[in-house]
């Protein structure tokens, strides 16, 4: 009973440890791609590269097989000795090694080597430029709980302000003091924060649920991040020159990478292709014995015929392409289109990456007048509901003026918030062309 108590015991803490884990943005980042399925996927795209060049290899090694046979034979025979045909019972035994190699293939065998090991790289440039990607959708998905949790703490601070103010005029009120309409105003108001609270709550739990789905955790309520209050990061990345962060971003981006090997690849595939019209060499050696018995007449000893019968072969074959259906040289202009096609998706990259690191540089610097804006406007919204506050202590503004400049209030609030995260996440995403990862948030 002792230890049923004390298991039972252990279970509770484990499960309540469980629902008190609180993850973090690197932690979530690296159970993402742990288990995510597409990195899974392409990770056994790597692996089977990696087969495909042991087989390139292969391709420069001789092959090497050995045969064996043994037949029984009773009726009509050939006489080994006399060639001649007999009814005689026989008993034939044969075995043997053969070998072929090549000695010139038109260098396929080297070219899809090399096109081996790019297309390795390629595999390699697919997995990495995967795993940023769903970094940069877990970091999207983190800021935005946190987004919802700061904009939470806004409404309830406001409500318990809203809350104070209904107290002291419901006594004004009962003390004739203040119009009850006054007082209707201020239950307006809170009534109306409630629902946003409620709306808060739930826009919490749905990307809550969102992000533990995008990490394949199916126990949702107990899902949680840590409560981490970021501030705005310092920055020296906006001082960069867009042209200077293209640059970066060529040396450092996945896609531009995957382009140009993409291009190298189609290159050796042309190579292989032309390599197919010129002629090939290939070498042959072979050996073998064999043991013959019959009933007509004695036959050597088993090791005597083995040692005599023995035989070598050895060959050497030209095979000159002349004519195939013109399916080599429409390989050949094939792999030609398929190698400008290449070199134009470079291109393409290339531009799409410029565009793409032009954006992210100005909306980042967008973001961040947003921010400062906000900011200037929360304070002279602040300034603003302290007077009106005032006023609406002794008695000089009424309840609907003072429910607006509250309202004004909380609606800066709640835009410092929003543009602040915003900024966050856009610095982020120009870092991250910059080379700097994405889990680097102060």
């Amino acid at each position: 009973m002792k230890k049923i108590i004390i298991i039972f015991c252990v279970l509770i803490a484990i499960n309540t440890h469980a629902q008190d884990k609180k993850w973090t943005l690197k932690e979530c980042v690296e159970h993402a791609l742990e288990n995510n399925i597409s990195v899974k996927q392409s990770e056994l795209d790597l692996e089977l590269s990696e087969i495909d060049k042991k087989d390139a290899i292969g391709n420069f090694l001789p092959s090497l097989n050995a045969s064996t046979s043994y037949s029984w034979s009773r009726g009509l025979n050939q006489d080994p000795v006399t060639f001649s045909a007999v009814n005689a019972t026989t008993n034939t035994f044969s075995g043997g090694l053969s070998s072929g190699f090549d000695i010139y293939r038109g260098r396929r065998n080297l070219n899809q080597l090399h096109r081996s090991n790019l297309e390795i790289l390629a595999n390699q440039y697919q997995l990495d430029n995967m795993k940023d990607d769903i970094s940069l959708l877990i970091a999207n998905s983190f800021l935005q709980i946190l987004f919802n949790k700061e904009q939470l703490k806004v409404l309830n601070a406001q409500q318990l302000v809203s809350e104070q103010e209904f107290n002291r005029t419901k006594d004004l009120v009962e003390a004739g003091s203040l119009p009850k309409g006054d007082l209707l105003e201020i239950q307006a108001t809170i009534a109306t924060q409630e629902q946003q609270i409620v709306n808060a709550e739930n826009a919490i739990l749905l990307s809550r649920i969102n992000l533990a789905q995008t990490l394949f955790i199916s126990n949702y309520e107990n899902f949680d991040i840590v409560d981490t209050d970021y501030s705005v990061p310092p920055t020296v990345i906006l001082s960069q020159s867009p042209q200077a962060i293209v640059a970066k971003a060529k040396e450092t981006r996945y896609d531009i990478k995957i382009a140009e090997n993409n291009t190298k690849i189609a290159e050796y595939n042309l190579k292989i292709a032309k390599g197919a019209l010129q002629p090939t060499l290939t070498g042959a050696y072979s050996f073998g014995t064999n043991y013959f018995t019959s009933e007509l007449f004695d036959t050597p000893a088993f090791e005597t015929q083995i040692s005599d019968n023995k035989s070598h072969n050895i060959s050497v074959n030209l095979n000159i392409p002349i004519f195939n259906g013109f399916s080599g040289k429409n390989n050949v202009k094939r792999n030609q289109v398929s190698l400008e096609r290449s070199k134009n998706q470079l291109e393409q990259t290339s531009l799409d990456l410029e565009t793409k690191v032009y954006q992210a540089f100005n909306d980042t610097k967008g973001a961040l007048k947003a921010y400062e804006a906000a900011q200037k406007t929360l304070d002279a919204r602040e300034q603003a509901f302290d007077y009106s506050k005032e006023r609406y202590n002794v008695g000089l503004l009424n309840a609907f003026d003072y429910s607006q400049s509250q309202n004004g209030f909380e609606a800066a609030q709640s835009e410092v918030i929003r543009t602040k995260y915003d900024y966050i996440f856009k610095l982020k995403v120009l870092e991250f062309y910059f080379g700097i990862p994405i889990t680097d948030i102060n």
